[in-house]
Formats: C-alpha cells, structure tokens, sequence
C-alpha cells in the first residue's frame, strides 16, 4: 500500500507539473504549444516520440524492444513496455534499422548473461503509461513503473541529455545495452571502454537495411562510477575494457545526496574521438538545452503562422511542421567529417552533411517545403547527394549513414538538385551536379539499359517496370529542365524526348498505364486495376495501377489528350475516387492505406493526384478532394496519420494543402492551387519578407474558391509560381458553399 500510495503522489507530482508549464507558456513558445510528437505513433505513421532538434544528428527516443512493421521507428503507441533509450531513430519510414546506443535506468542489480530472444525476456525491461508520458519538440518524459525512475530527455544538434531521478534511497544504475537490436538490424560488432570515473565510450558496428553502419559514443555521467559489471559476449570480463559481438555494462552510482543522475551522449560516425569533439560542453546543462530546444523549434516552427479559430486545426498544422524539420539528418561531425559507405573519411567543407534521405518520398512535397523553410538546407542536401557522386559516380536512390540501400523506384536526388536550382538556390555546383544528373540518367543500373533499350521497361524483364518507367520519365524531364537552363540545348532536346516514355504505356482502352512486353504490343494479362502484390511479380510500386496511372505531372496537357478529352480524363479521375476501395490479391502492400475510393493517400504515389483536376478545366474537383483529404486523413489522435510519415513527406503535404498550394511537379517551379483551410496563413521568406494567404469566408462548408486577387489585382488562375512567393504580398481568396465553375479556368 506505501508503494502505491508513492506512485500516486508521484503522478500528482507530475500532473501538477504540466499544469504549471501549460499555464505559464511564454509567448516565444506559443508554436511549440500547438505541437503533440505522438501523432502518428500509431496506426502505421512510425512516427517517434523522442527529442532532437530541426535536422539533429541525434534522435533520442524511448524503443518499445519489439520487432515488427510498426515499430519501425522502435515506439508504437500501443505498447506499454520500454526496453531503453536509443540515440538513432527513423522517423516515419517502413524500415526497422537504428536504435543504436541503448542506455536504460535501473535500481538493481541484473543477471546481464543470459541469452535473449526477445524482448520479454530483457532484465532491464519496464512498464509505462501513457498517462506518465510527455513529449514537446526537443523533450520527452516518461516514468518507468517498474523500478519507479523518471526519465527526461532533451537534445542539441550533436549531444543528447539523459535526466533520471531514482526513487529515495533505492540503488542508481545504468545498463548500456549495444547489442539490442530491432527488426533487421544487427550488430556485428562493438565496444565500451571505461575511461575514467564519469566517461565510458565505444562504438557500435551493425549491419541491416544500412550495411556498414559504424557509431561511436562517448557518455559522461554527473557523478563518478562507484562499480561495473563489463559483459563480452554474455560474458562478465574482468578489466575496464570490453569487445565482441555483442558488448554490455551496468554502471553503478552512488547516491551522493541527490536522486538525479545526469548523462551527456554524443555520437560520430568517424571515431571516438569526433564523439568526444561532438559533445557539448560544461556550460551547457540539462535544463538549458532543454531551454534552448524549445526555442529552437519555436524559431523553426514560426516560419509559418496560420491562423484559425480550430485548435485541433493548429495542433496538426504545426505537428506536421516538426515532423517536416526532423529529417533528414546531419551526420557530419563539428569538425566536418563523415563516414562514407566504403570506409573512407570525407570532409564536408562549408556545408554540414545530411543522411537519411527518404527521396522516394520527399521529392515529391518534404524537399519543396524546405526550399521554402531552409533555403540552407537544401543547398547542403544538394551537396551531400554530390560527395555520394564523387564515390559511386551516379547519384543517391535512398540513403541510410551514407549506405546506399537502393530502396523503392527511380533517381529521385535529380529533382530535388533541378528543384533547388531552378529556386535560385545557391550554395553548390551546378555544373558537376548536372553532369551527376546525366551520367545517372545515362548509366545501366535498376532497369536504365533496358529504359534506354526500348523506350521503357517491359513487365517481362523488369518487375514494377510501369512504376519505374514513370518515375525514369519523370527524371528524364528534370534532366531536361537543367540542361536547358544551362544552355545545353542538344541534351535538353535529347531527355525531353525521353520524358514522354509515359506515352508507351498508356492503354487508351482502360485509361490505365499498364505493363507492356518487349515487342511493344502485347500488354501484361490478365489485367486487374485493383492487384496488388507487394514487391514482387508486379508491374506497380506498393500499390495497385488505380494509384499508379496519373503519374505525369511533367506534362498533364499532353497526359490528357491521351485520354482523348478532358470530359474522358476527369470522369476517370473522378472514378478514382469514388471507386469501391477493395484491393485484390494474396499479397496486398500494407503500404496501401488512407483509402477513398481507390486513392490511397497513405502511400505518396496517390499525393499529387487531386490537383490535376486543376490542368482538365475543373479546379472545383480539386477543391472538393483536396478539402476532403485535410478533414479524413489527418486528426489529432496518435493514429492521425493514414499511413508512413516517411520523414516529413505526409506531413509537408498537409503543410502546402492546408494553405491551399501544392507542389505538384516538384521541380516545376510552381505550386496549384488548392482549398486553403485557414483563414490566415503568413510564409515568413528570406530578408524579411512575408508571402501572406488569406481565406475570407472559409468553413467547413464554405472550401470552394469564388474569387480572388494577388496583391489586390484579380487573379484568376489555378497556379502560382515559386518567384511570385518570394517577392512577398498577399493572396486573398473569397471562399463559398457552392463551387464557382468560372474561376480558375482556362478559356
């Protein structure tokens, strides 16, 4: 009864805590307020509830222990159970890679020998609640029931901060697990070596869907070692050092009139001595980094302000803008080095490195976003993507620390550079990137000989060959775009030429792209738009070619004269919509999901699709869509997101949608026109300037678009450019019940 009865005024405790700070919430901290880290830790949003700041290097976040789809990012918000505290983590993708350096509190001595299968059988393993759990940008809380130890975590850019406050007169301890592992990830090889009363450092070498991952650390403690149990193996060593496969320690402490032990963590993909540069210094504390966290999101955070009389509205806003800042990642250390692929040191030199780039995913809306909200950012991305050039000699597919893992269709670096560049981005070479762009585009690897072979991939040679034939002539048309700005007229004309593969695949009868085999006549039989096999014996990319067939945002006017006529293209258009959502097949991908209709806005391929009504002379379809996107596959529960956050692509979509643009060929320049949903939205630009969307009237009932003016002249047109934002203004849209049929269309 006296243990409950502590565990009562302890929640009391807490719950007077966040009373407090809610309460007293400065207004430099109001956006930071709006933001809830557990939206889309449910559901399949694999999101993680734990702290870093905008492009961190570190991911400092609690790891459930269990293996499986959902616990990709190592937390999903239906367990109870916390196995540690891991310093890299994966936000929102569909692979279980990281969780490195796992650090968990306890107050007992463990047996750490014996062999683990899973995670029930982890010594060190606690219950939690929910209830006893807080997360902000930049800060997570949770108390573990079982040796009843509190635990906060905060981060900086390269140094993570562990507080745990032990109950009264119980032992204080550390176990530092570096052979936990999730899903695929192993380790092949690690390290820790006590280095003197309060350091112990180490490294962890792994290998999973990132094949040569190597992490050092170094950790300092606030109070000096009392005892150490050192484990190799399973094996307790004598001595101060430990090596093997699987490497483990619990650390002692004493008490020393306070029940708080504090722990520093950095990282570096170099060595043990980058860790050690990497960490921050005396003067930066727990509660000031904590502090400074905060202010940094705020900063981040306010670049967009929207307003709205919708709390719950703002809530998801501005969750979406942190889950668009958290990746990708900086892996380069404070002196500029990174670990390559192949083992070799590089340098980056007046740029930081970025890894995890999820390109698949974010060309399409996440990396637009940035060239609005980190300029910087995005030029350093660009030159991350060049230094993997300067050792592969093509560019990056999807990049895990700097490893190379090949995963989902085409070379989607290339819009992202053509993007940036066209944006007036500054800050890398143009020259070597383009001659990157072509000599990827030119090479034989993923399907590219029989791309240039036959005009496009037939289904017999190459599974998913419709999805990646689309995604080829969609980097075709980049390639093109560049080449022309640089006055490389030949190439120019040569990839355009080559952008129009789609025109191959088109069956005019279905109104689908479907697989064609290599004499160039015979489609793939037999032919069901509702199929899906995930991964395997397929012509379409995680889904279906409901899902698959509009991808042509290079060229929407010539995708419709396909069809034969706008009346033909939006009737079709519409059907996807409105379809029943059943998916057939023994195989479906998961990754479908977030259905209306057989739209899927859970996957990305479906993102773009809403706003090509706009292109067809119907911008009141899009309107419709868009808005019902906003209001079905988004809320403010931890199943909010309909499906793979996909480090910040779900979440920047929401971002451009809800003040009414979207970036529909990324690389084009220019945004469509959607159904804005807050009355007020301010882009903060580059040198002060502000680029302001207003909505007069808008409900929801009131989404379609009757009028409106740009810097008070009428503006009657379904797209804006990227320079038109940047000179700043104002668009004003008049908004009603009734769509407006006239406005927006092309005469």
């Amino acid at each position: 009864m006296r243990n409950f009865t502590i565990v009562i005024f302890f929640v009391l405790l807490v719950t007077g805590c966040k009373i407090k700070l809610n309460n007293n919430n400065s207004k430099k901290d109001v956006f930071v307020g709006h933001v809830d880290p557990f939206i889309g830790t449910g559901g399949h949003g694999h999101t993680y509830p734990g702290a870093t700041v905008p492009f961190g290097m570190l991911q400092v976040s609690p790891d459930n222990g269990i293996s499986s789809w959902d616990w990709c990012s190592g937390y999903h918000y239906s367990d109870s159970i916390v196995s540690g505290f891991s310093h890299l983590h994966l936000s929102g993708t569909g692979i279980g890679d990281l969780a490195d350096i796992l650090l968990m509190p306890v107050n007992k001595k463990l047996d750490l020998t014996t062999k683990t299968t899973s995670r029930d059988q982890l010594p060190y393993k606690s219950k939690y609640s929910h209830v006893n759990e807080k997360a902000t940008p930049g800060t997570y809380q949770v108390f573990l029931e079982d040796p009843k130890i509190n635990v906060e975590l905060t981060s900086s850019q390269r140094t993570a901060f562990h507080k745990y406050t032990f109950t009264k007169n119980d032992p204080q301890s550390v176990v530092i697990d570096l052979g936990f592992a999730i899903n695929w990830d192993k380790a092949v090889k690690t390290g820790i070596a006590i280095e003197d009363q309060y350091t112990i450092s180490g490294y962890r070498f792994s290998t999973g869907w990132a094949k040569n991952q190597k992490v050092f650390f170094v950790a300092k403690f606030s109070k000096p070692i009392s005892e150490s149990v050192l484990l190799a193996n399973k094996q307790i060593i004598n001595g101060t050092k430990a090596d093997g496969e699987n490497t483990a320690a619990q650390l002692f402490f004493e008490a020393a009139n306070t029940n708080e032990l504090l722990v520093k963590v950095a990282l570096s993909s170099v060595s043990v001595a980058n860790a050690k540069a990497n960490l921050d210094d005396e003067k930066s504390t727990f509660d000031t980094t904590k502090s400074q966290a905060a202010s940094i999101w705020n900063k981040a955070l306010s670049k967009i302000e929207v307003e709205t009389p919708t709390d719950s509205l703002k809530t998801i806003f501005y969750t979406a803008m942190f889950h668009a800042q958290v990746a990708p990642v900086t892996y380069s250390d404070k002196n500029g080095q990174f670990r390559k692929e192949d083992d070799q040191i590089a340098t980056a030199k007046d740029y930081t490195a970025y890894s995890t780039l999820s390109l698949w995913d974010t060309f399409r809306a996440e990396n637009p976003l940035l060239t609005l909200l980190a300029p910087d950012k995005t030029s350093d991305i660009v030159n991350s993507m060049l230094a993997y050039y300067d050792n592969k000699k093509i560019l990056p597919v999807w990049t895990l620390s700097a490893n190379e893992t090949n995963t989902m269709t085409g070379y989607h670096s290339i819009p992202v550079i053509v993007d940036a560049y066209l944006k007036g981005i500054k800050g890398f070479d143009a020259e070597k990137a383009y001659e990157a762009m072509k000599a990827t585009m030119m090479q034989d690897e993923r399907g590219l000989n029989l791309y240039k072979k036959y005009g496009y991939i037939p289904y017999n040679l190459l599974d998913e060959s419709v999805t990646i034939t689309l995604e080829y002539a969609y980097d075709d048309w980049c390639v093109a775009q560049m080449a022309k700005a640089l006055g490389k007229n030949d190439d120019y004309q040569f990839f355009l030429k080559r952008s129009k593969a789609y025109q191959f695949l088109f069956d005019a009868k279905t109104g689908f792209m479907r697989g064609k085999s290599e004499d160039g006549k015979s489609w793939n039989e037999p032919f069901d738009a509702k199929h899906s096999n995930h991964r395997e014996h397929t012509d379409y990319t995680e889904g279906n070619a409901w899902q698959h067939s509009w991808f042509v945002p290079q060229n929407v006017e010539d995708f419709i004269k396909l069809h034969g006529s706008n009346e033909i293209f939006t009737k079709r258009l519409e059907q996807l919509f409105t379809e029943s959502s059943e998916i057939t097949g023994n195989n479906v991908s998961a990754d479908i999901s977030g259905l209306i209709g057989q739209y899927a806005h859970g996957n990305e391929p479906s993102h773009h699709i809403a706003y090509m009504f706009n292109h067809a002379n119907q911008p009141w379809r899009t309107q419709y869509w868009v808005r019902h996107i906003l209001d079905t596959q988004y809320n403010t529960t931890p199943n909010g997101l309909s499906g793979n956050e996909d480090c910040g692509q779900m979440s920047a979509w929401y971002v451009f949608s809800s003040m009414g643009l979207y970036p529909m060929n990324p690389a084009s320049g220019a945004y469509e026109i959607g159904s804005p949903i807050f009355e007020k939205a301010t882009i903060h630009l580059q040198e002060g300037k502000t680029f302001v969307i207003e909505a007069e009237n808008v409900s929801a009932k009131n989404f379609y678009i009757q009028s409106a003016t740009l810097n008070g002249v009428a503006f009657d047109q379904t797209v804006i450019t990227h320079q038109q934002i940047l000179k700043g203004g104002k668009l004003h849209f008049v908004m009603g019940a009734l769509p407006n049929k006239n406005w927006g269309i092309k005469k």
